[in-house]
């Protein structure tokens, strides 16, 4: 299933993708795509007939597809390439760092550059949304307890990352720093999460062009292993890593300005459309 939510910032509905790729409203079989739904609901949104919802109109926006997010974790240098890019060593262990989740936005609102930023940058990542609570599982345990799967980008400022102290977080919770949608797609349809393609083009020009089959860290490890550390419920989100072609990889470093239009998906899981614009306050 294509399960999405639409609407004004703030007022979004929700509804689910039908095979001939109309959207549906899901307001009447559900209350919202959120922790509850997708843990104890996703079969009777599986049983209901789509042909019987109302449609939505194609030119609707589309909002964040998971609502009320109560973590947004991260895994970081989690492609070998791209932490060679990165002057960094490949981790040990999987690199955590947190998102604000409010820094969530739609996957084709703008994105905001901050006040005093100046190296904006880009990541497409596969992000995961967890559907079970989940606390101290094993690896053959997590792919259950996965929701599915959804485009995230993982804007960054990499002078408040990397320059102001160790705290990744200060260049990662911006608001609009995470664009997620336009679907979390049920893992049911996500025939090999390990083997994705994903890319990235700024102004028209591809600069990320990876597969998932490059991260060192797979899906099912990075929830069981984060599991060992705090409880995972419903409706979190984790996002998994960038491949190489970031702006800090450049040479020279290429970073995002106002006007600047990002394009980015990944394979069967839709497109994203972005336009950096000045902070107006």
């Amino acid at each position: 299933m294509k399960l999405l939510r639409y609407g004004p910032i703030g007022q979004e509905n929700h509804g689910i993708m039908d095979e001939n790729g109309d959207i549906r409203c899901l307001s009447s079989i559900v209350p919202d795509i959120n922790g509850d739904t997708l843990s104890s609901q996703l079969g009777k949104i599986r049983a209901t007939d789509l042909s019987s919802l109302p449609v939505v109109s194609s030119d609707v926006r589309y909002g964040a597809c998971v609502g009320k997010v109560g973590k947004f974790l991260c895994v970081g240098l989690n492609y070998a390439d791209h932490a060679a890019e990165s002057g960094m060593p490949i981790p040990a262990e999987p690199e955590i760092f947190t998102k604000a989740t409010s820094a969530i936005c739609g996957p084709n609102d703008h994105v905001v550059q901050p006040k005093n930023s100046d190296k904006l940058d880009w990541e497409v990542e596969l992000a995961i949304v967890i559907g079970k609570h989940s606390s101290y599982i094993t690896e053959q345990q997590a792919e259950d307890h996965i929701a599915g799967y959804c485009v995230c980008n993982d804007v960054s400022e990499r002078t408040f990352q990397l320059e102001k102290g160790s705290q990744w977080d200060k260049g990662k919770g911006c608001d609009t720093f995470g664009p997620i949608g336009p679907w979390l797609v049920t893992s049911d349809e996500v025939n090999d999460p390990n083997n994705l393609s994903m890319w990235l083009e700024v102004n028209g020009k591809r600069f990320q062009n990876g597969n998932t089959n490059t991260m060192v860290f797979k899906p099912a490890f990075i929830v069981s292993y984060l599991s060992q550390f705090m409880s995972l419920q419903p409706g979190d989100i984790i996002s998994t890593g960038t491949p190489p072609g970031v702006g800090l990889g450049q040479t020279p470093p290429l970073y995002l300005k106002p006007g600047d239009k990002m394009s980015l998906s990944i394979e069967g899981l839709g497109e994203q459309h972005q336009t950096v614009v000045e902070c107006a306050k």
